[in-house]
């Protein structure tokens, strides 16, 4: 007599296969040459082409050198800078789902676009415009601000307790309080509302490669650690009693892991204002198609939010006459995701 065999469930990916990387390794580098070569400008993809294997070859370029400043001083930052700050926000978002095993957080979850939001404002509101310094002020107090809310978050949520869920209030609560000071220091100077509203909305409105040097350092120290530690969430995931028994210090790794994705966050807020959605969107998607370990989701979304962000930034410069923000694009995109992950998730989050 035969026996029925039942097919045993097919194990989740817990390694990251190298022939993955390289997929999504190639997609991006795709991803980057298709928004240097096509833009909104009329130079002609061909003749972008041609530039670009000038510069290679050492050969005559067919664009003059006004239509190649436009290549490598504005388009080739810009692409750069978009695929740092995707980079930085997905890989944020990860670390700050498994830490808090919520797959709704996302990287601004302890007080970072609160924070840098605050800071910007008073100094659009406070400071004049300053053209002689390298970074203008701006970028720069938004990355002390995004860094300053996160440690009063880290703070307030030592002072009360050592778990996730007091730490999550924290957030909570020093956002409600300095989004209250940034909204008090608006209506006393409506003049600047339209520059901060436009700021919020996120954009890459860079005029060379300043940013992308601003932020580069910071998130590609954030990315090392985060891609160090993601094996290391998987063991997090099982609970601090198991974490412990394993010969880990929870506390410490989730400091780290909070600290780096911080980080990150605070470098993309920096040079580019708050663009929502990605830290959800790219790790889910990732999750659904390459497993459910943080070894494979971390380092995937990094590739994919730079990817996902260039493709966003490159919809927001040409679908219209006149650019969109690219906080509005990503919502576009992330809104309708984000509502089918709260579906899908309802009754098993935390």
């Amino acid at each position: 007599m035969l026996r029925s065999v039942r097919r045993r469930p097919r194990p989740a990916t817990t390694r990251l296969r190298v022939r993955t990387v390289l997929a999504a390794l190639a997609g991006l580098v795709l991803v980057c040459g298709f928004a240097v070569v096509v833009g909104s400008g009329e130079l002609g993809w061909q003749r972008v082409v041609g530039e670009i294997v000038a510069q290679v070859t050492g050969t005559t370029s067919p664009l003059s050198e006004r239509e190649a400043a436009i290549v490598w001083e504005l388009r080739a930052p810009r692409v750069l800078l978009a695929g740092i700050v995707g980079a930085a926000l997905a890989g944020a978002g990860a670390a700050f789902q498994g830490v808090f095993r919520n797959p709704l957080a996302d990287p601004y979850l302890l007080g970072a676009a609160a924070g840098a939001g605050m800071a910007a404002t008073l100094v659009m509101v406070l400071a004049p415009a300053v053209t002689s310094w390298l970074v203008g002020p701006v970028p720069l107090a938004a990355f002390a601000g995004a860094l300053g809310g996160v440690g009063l978050s880290w703070l307030l949520g030592r002072s009360a307790g050592h778990g996730t869920g007091t730490l999550l209030l924290a957030g909570v609560a020093v956002t409600a309080f300095l989004t209250a000071i940034q909204t008090f220091v608006q209506q006393w100077n409506t003049d600047t509302i339209k520059q901060v509203y436009t700021w919020t909305l996120g954009g890459l409105n860079v005029t060379g490669w300043s940013d992308v040097w601003l932020a580069l350092p910071y998130v590609a120290v954030a990315a090392v650690v985060l891609c160090s530690c993601a094996r290391l969430l998987d063991v997090l995931a099982l609970g601090d009693a198991e974490a412990a028994s394993l010969g880990l210090r929870p506390g410490l790794l989730r400091f780290v892991l909070l600290g780096a994705a911080s980080l990150a966050t605070a470098a993309a807020v920096a040079v580019s204002g708050l663009i929502g959605f990605v830290g959800i969107v790219v790790p889910h998607v990732v999750r659904l198609l390459a497993g459910a370990s943080y070894r494979v989701i971390v380092p995937l979304s990094l590739l994919g939010g730079a990817a996902f962000l260039i493709l966003a930034d490159y919809v927001a410069r040409t679908a219209m006459p006149g650019e969109l923000p690219l906080g509005v694009v990503t919502a576009f995109a992330g809104a309708p995701f984000f509502a089918l992950v709260l579906r899908t998730t309802k009754g098993r989050t935390p």
